[in-house]
């Protein structure tokens, strides 16, 4: 499993240069029309029939969602309403992030309504009242970079930080404990995953990591050549194996 740490297409962003400001969002009035050599993302999953792939033409098809901007994307998309609201002042009003998906690429792990109609509801209030953690909400369900369902595999760091892990590919992909309903909905400069639960920062998962340790024990063993006086002419290590002997040195009891 391999980490994403958002240094995707050459892009840094230090989550600390992020300034939210109560930025207004308004849609493109573009031709809704493909533009030649235009490539529309084909998102995958069992929902994506019923939410995105259901609407024929206008700024909630899938070429409507491709030509447009990241934040007007979002709020097109009926089944993720709540979390629209969510990153653009409408559930926190100290809360608007909107803009800041606007200069991605980012991807998007947005749950679904019906997600944040699984939340308690204290927590749900919680958001409503404390700027900070539904800024720390939000941005951990954003990462840097554009991945597609079959490339997402792995530890993907967030925007807040910390990370999620992403596993499958393709129709069936869980991020952390959630399901991906609909994955790799295009718009410009952003991927959209919709998820069936709400990720919780302060449960984020400890990411893989491939380093080894060292265990600790009451001996120590060395490995050390010959000296001179036991061979009769100096012979390079790998030339001759029978010159590297190994020696276990034990620690004196007590």
């Amino acid at each position: 499993m391999h980490a994403r740490t958002g240094k995707l297409f050459g892009v840094v962003v230090a989550s600390s240069a992020i300034v939210f400001a109560g930025t207004t969002v308004t849609a493109h009035a573009d031709d809704p029309t493909t533009t030649p050599g235009m490539v529309i993302a084909e998102p995958k999953g069992p929902t994506c029939d019923a939410t995105v792939k259901s609407v024929p033409t206008g700024p909630g098809s899938l070429t409507g969602l491709a030509k447009a901007q990241s934040s007007t994307a979002l709020a097109s998309i009926p089944a993720i309403s709540t979390f629209s609201g969510a990153i653009s002042g409408q559930l926190n009003p100290e809360v608007n992030v909107a803009a800041v998906l606007d200069n991605g690429p980012y991807i998007v792990f947005a749950p679904s309504n019906d997600a944040f109609a699984k939340l308690p509801p204290e927590k749900l209030e919680q958001l409503k009242t404390d700027p900070v953690a539904l800024t720390a909400l939000v941005y951990y369900h954003m990462a840097l970079g554009i991945l597609g369902p079959d490339d997402i595999e792995g530890t993907v760091y967030t925007q807040q930080g910390k990370p999620v892990i992403v596993k499958g590919s393709g129709g069936d992909i869980t991020v952390n404990d959630a399901k991906v309903e609909c994955g790799g909905i295009g718009a410009d400069h952003m991927r959209v995953y919709i998820i069936d639960t709400v990720l919780d920062p302060a449960l984020a998962p400890t990411p893989v990591t491939t380093a080894t340790s060292v265990p600790t024990s009451t001996s120590v063993t060395t490995t050390t050549t010959t000296s001179a006086t036991e061979t009769t002419s100096a012979t390079s290590p790998a030339a001759e194996a029978p010159t590297t002997v190994t020696v276990t040195e034990t620690a004196p009891a007590g």
